[in-house]
């Protein structure tokens, strides 16, 4: 892998890093399964930068749609 090449996953390493603060945050019931999900994209990412990317989009998009029975903030 040439060096530029890391340039373009430097986007990728920025998106992945904010995943995993949120996936601290989450609170203990849906950490555990977050977490492995987390780490199935940063394996991805080793090998297929691109699909990883499409999968932690998808990821974020499920840690930020608020599950049945939850509350909001402002409800």
């Amino acid at each position: 892998m040439a060096a530029d090449d890391r340039l373009e996953d430097d986007e990728l390493a920025r998106r992945l890093r904010e995943a995993h603060r949120r996936v601290r945050m989450l609170p203990v019931t849906e950490k555990e399964r977050a977490a492995r999900r987390y780490l199935a994209i940063c394996d991805l990412a080793k090998r297929d930068p691109e699909r990883a990317a499409v999968r932690l989009e998808a990821f974020f998009a499920a840690l930020d749609t608020p599950r049945e029975g939850e509350n909001t903030l402002g409800d």
